[in-house]
């Protein structure tokens, strides 16, 4: 070869062999990804039967709440929260008390009850009872005397006949119904006034009569 002359050389690479490495080497991606996919089924049934065997550890408790209940009911005075109310104290200091009578003001009840109620009113006797110097003692009947009004009533019930909040009606000894058909609850009241009309009968003295009222549930 002569000086400045270049010379190109081929070199030729057998390749007989190619495909069969090519196929081979497909394999091996789909083992991998074989393995791959094993791996995760597996790693999958793991988490599947660690799930399933935490739950089937659990466990659960109950029970029955019972409540008792009794019929219930409570009658008070509001001014002194308990059965026995302060003293009413009607005084006749001059001529037009006598005439016209006196008057009370309000005294509020209550009752408390889990059904609804009756409320019925007497008084313990027949007469007042008399402390003073007269003689011999006086009798005066509480029949004739002395009246009841209900001036207010939040009972949910009826005021009674003859019983009314627009007028007296006169008290005796026998019981007489005061409210009909009071709801349960548990601020149940009404109010009453008392008036006395002894007129000029009957000398100095204090005349006392107890009233009771009983609340019955129905």
């Amino acid at each position: 070869m002569e000086e400045g002359d270049i010379s190109l050389h081929l070199c030729v690479i057998k390749t007989k062999n190619t495909q069969a490495s090519f196929n081979r080497f497909k394999q091996k991606v789909k083992d991998t990804r074989r393995m791959k996919n094993t791996t995760t089924i597996a790693a999958l049934l793991v988490f599947i039967s660690s799930t399933a065997l935490a739950q089937s550890t659990s466990s659960s408790a109950g029970q029955n709440i019972i409540l008792t209940l009794t019929d219930a009911i409570e009658f008070s005075f509001i001014n002194t929260g308990n059965s026995v109310g302060n003293d009413v104290t009607l005084p006749f200091s001059n001529v037009n008390a006598y005439a016209n009578g006196v008057e009370s003001t309000a005294q509020e009840l209550k009752v408390r009850s889990n059904k609804g109620f009756t409320v019925t009113v007497k008084t313990t006797a027949t007469n007042f009872s008399y402390n003073g110097s007269a003689t011999p003692v006086p009798v005066m009947p509480i029949l004739q005397v002395l009246g009841l009004q209900v001036t207010a009533n939040g009972t949910g019930g009826n005021i009674a006949a003859p019983f009314a909040n627009s007028s007296y009606n006169t008290l005796s000894s026998t019981s007489q119904n005061l409210i009909n058909y009071g709801h349960r609850g548990g601020n149940q009241t009404f109010s009453i006034k008392y008036k006395a009309t002894p007129g000029f009968a009957y000398p100095a003295g204090t005349y006392t009569a107890e009233i009771v009222y009983t609340a019955t549930q129905t």
